[in-house]
């Protein structure tokens, strides 16, 4: 089986790829395709998805800490 991939975009979305379900706190299940964005900035009409908003609102490059092996 697959991983999925949650990929972090500078200044936007988590970029979803893989078969994943996305439900709600009731349970209810968003229809989804194999690759979606997910919003990150809060500013999306389409929410839990992104619809481009961000751009030019929203600032975050995040990047996972690099551990040196000693």
């Amino acid at each position: 089986m697959e991983k999925v991939q949650i990929k972090v975009m500078d200044n936007g979305s988590y970029r979803v790829s893989g078969d994943v379900e996305l439900i709600d706190v009731d349970g209810n299940v968003f229809e989804t395709k194999q690759v979606f964005s997910l919003c990150r900035c809060g500013l999306s009409s389409r929410k839990p998805f992104c619809d481009g908003t961000h751009k030019g609102n929203f600032e975050s490059c995040v990047r996972a800490e690099k551990v040196l092996n000693d």
